[in-house]
C-alpha cells in the first residue's frame, strides 16, 4: 500500500499561495485519477486541485478557509485499493511546514532580488506570527516595515495578517514614509490591488454605515465579488478617468456577418460573433497609437512590447472576470474567433486557470449585450485605458451620395472610450477611440472568409 502526497499545485507565474474553499471529498472516500477533490480559490480565479492517482483520501491536512502555499502537501491518498478507515482531524503538526517554508522562500526570491537593497520581510516575525508571500510583497512595496506589520490586526486564522488587512491599514497610517525605490515585481498581481503610495495626499474616504430595515435582505459578497469591488475602488482612486464618445456605423459588419456566418461555422467549425471582429480592429488601432498600451509605475511609463487584449465576461453568478487573449495581433481573424470562443466557454463554466487572466494591456467590453447603447467602463488595472461598445441598432441616417444627401436606415452603435488622463490626454484618448470606429466602418463588405 503506497500513500501519495497532493501538494497544492503551481497556478501560475505570480501565484504564491491559495485558499482552500471546498473539500469535494471525504476522508474514505475512493477516488479516481484527475477526479477533483477540492476547490481553491486565489486572488485571481477560482479552480478545482485534480487527484494526482486513483485511490482513497485518507488524510485532508488542511481546513477550509486555510491560506496555502504552492507546494504544501493538502492531502494524503492510499493507492492501496481498499477503503481505509476514517483517520482523526490531522493536529497542527501535520502539515510538512518545511515544504511550504521552502517553497515561500522560492517564490519570494525574485522579489528580494527587485528590490535594489530593500530589506527583505522575513516570513515570521519576532512574535512568531506568520506572513504569507502575498502580504509580505504588498508590505515591501507600500515601505510597510515589519514593525509597523506587527502592529496590525489580523483577521485570518491564528490572527495572521490577511491579504484585505493590509489594504485595508494602508489608506490609514498615520504616516506613511515612500519608499525611495519601489519594488517591482515579476507580475501584475500586486499593482493591480495597491493604489500607488503617490496618492498618500488624498483624504481617506469613509463608507457609510448603513443600517438595515425590517423587512430588509442582508447578502453577504461573495469572494469574487469583494475582489471586483475593491478592484474597482482602487481604479477610481488611482486614475483620474476621462470618457470620449463615438458613434460608428457598422452596417458593413452586420450584413457580412449575415451572409457568412452559417459558412464560416462550416468551414472553421467555429461561431463567429461581433467580438473577434471589434477586437480585430482594436488591435489595429493600437499599432497607430502603442501610447495607448501601457502602464504607469509611479514616475515612470511601461509601454507593453505585446498586445494582449482582455475581453470582460459576464459570469452565470452574476459576477465579472476578464480573460485575455494573448499577443493579438499575431492572429488573424479566424484564430481570434478560436480564442475568443474557447475563453468565454471556459469562463462560463469555471474553467479558466490563472494564466489565462494575467497579462491584459487593454480591455474591451461590450455593454451592448445587455441591450446598453453606452456606458462608462472602469479602467482595469494596471492599463491606462479600457473600451465599451454599446448595443447595435437601426437607426435613420444621413447619407453623402454623389446626387445629394440622403435618409437611410443604418445599424449604428456607440463606442465609449475611459482612459487615465495622468497619461493619456484627450488628443490620444479621443484620436483612439476615433481610429476604432474608422476600421469599423471600412471594413469591407466583400472580405472573404
Amino acid at each position: 500500500m503506497a500513500e501519495i502526497e497532493v501538494l497544492l499545485p503551481k497556478m501560475g507565474e505570480s501565484v504564491a499561495e491559495a485558499t482552500i474553499t471546498s473539500w469535494l471529498k471525504n476522508e474514505g472516500d475512493k477516488i479516481e485519477l484527475d477526479e477533483p477533490i477540492v476547490e481553491i480559490a486565489t486572488d485571481k480565479v477560482d479552480s478545482e486541485v485534480p487527484s494526482p492517482n486513483e485511490g482513497v483520501l485518507v488524510k485532508r491536512l488542511c481546513k477550509e478557509g486555510d491560506v496555502v502555499a504552492v507546494g504544501t502537501v493538502i492531502a494524503i491518498i492510499s493507492t492501496g485499493g481498499a477503503a481505509a478507515p476514517t483517520p482523526s482531524k490531522p493536529t497542527e503538526t501535520t502539515a510538512p511546514a518545511p515544504v511550504a517554508a521552502k517553497v515561500e522562500e522560492q517564490v519570494m526570491a525574485p522579489l528580494a532580488t527587485a528590490s535594489n537593497g530593500h530589506v527583505e520581510l522575513p516570513k515570521n516575525s519576532e512574535l512568531s506570527k506568520f506572513y504569507s508571500p502575498l502580504v509580505r510583497s504588498i508590505a515591501q512595496t507600500e515601505g510597510v516595515s515589519l514593525q509597523e506589520l506587527e502592529t496590525i490586526t489580523g483577521s485570518g486564522k491564528d490572527g495572521r495578517v490577511t491579504k484585505q488587512d493590509i489594504l485595508n491599514y494602508i489608506p490609514n497610517r498615520g504616516k506613511q514614509a515612500a519608499p525611495t525605490t519601489v519594488a517591482t515585481p515579476s507580475s501584475n498581481s500586486v499593482s493591480k490591488l495597491v493604489a500607488p503610495s503617490e496618492s498618500n495626499s488624498i483624504n481617506v474616504i469613509k463608507q457609510p454605515t448603513v443600517v438595515a430595515g425590517p423587512n430588509d435582505e442582508i447578502i453577504e459578497m461573495d469572494r469574487m465579488r469583494k475582489l471586483i469591488a475593491d478592484h474597482m475602488v482602487m481604479s477610481k482612486h488611482v486614475s483620474p478617468h476621462v470618457t470620449s464618445y463615438v458613434e460608428v456605423d457598422v452596417t458593413n459588419i452586420v450584413l457580412w456577418r449575415n451572409n457568412i456566418k452559417s459558412a464560416f461555422e462550416k468551414q472553421h467549425g467555429e461561431k463567429i460573433t461581433f467580438t473577434p471582429i471589434f477586437i480585430e480592429a482594436l488591435v489595429r488601432a493600437i499599432k497607430d497609437f502603442p501610447n495607448i498600451n501601457i502602464s504607469v509605475s509611479g514616475n515612470n511609463i511601461i509601454k507593453r512590447k505585446n498586445i494582449n487584449v482582455g475581453m470582460a465576461t459576464a459570469l452565470p453568478s452574476g459576477n465579472l472576470i476578464v480573460p485575455v487573449i494573448k499577443n493579438a495581433d499575431q492572429l488573424n481573424l479566424v484564430g481570434v474567433t478560436k480564442q475568443v470562443n474557447d475563453l468565454a466557454d471556459r469562463a462560463r463554466n469555471n474553467k479558466l486557470n490563472p494564466d489565462d487572466i494575467q497579462g491584459g494591456t487593454y480591455t474591451i467590453t461590450n455593454v451592448g449585450t445587455f441591450g446598453n447603447v453606452m456606458g462608462t467602463p472602469i479602467i482595469n488595472q494596471p492599463q491606462v485605458a479600457i473600451m465599451a461598445v454599446g448595443a447595435i441598432r437601426k437607426v435613420p441616417a444621413v447619407i453623402e451620395t454623389p446626387t445629394g444627401d440622403v435618409i437611410a436606415i443604418r445599424h449604428k452603435m456607440f463606442v465609449s472610450h475611459s482612459y487615465d488622463h495622468r497619461v493619456v490626454d484627450g488628443a490620444l484618448g479621443g484620436s483612439f477611440v476615433r481610429r476604432f470606429g474608422d476600421y469599423l466602418e471600412q471594413f469591407d463588405l466583400n472580405r472573404e472568409i
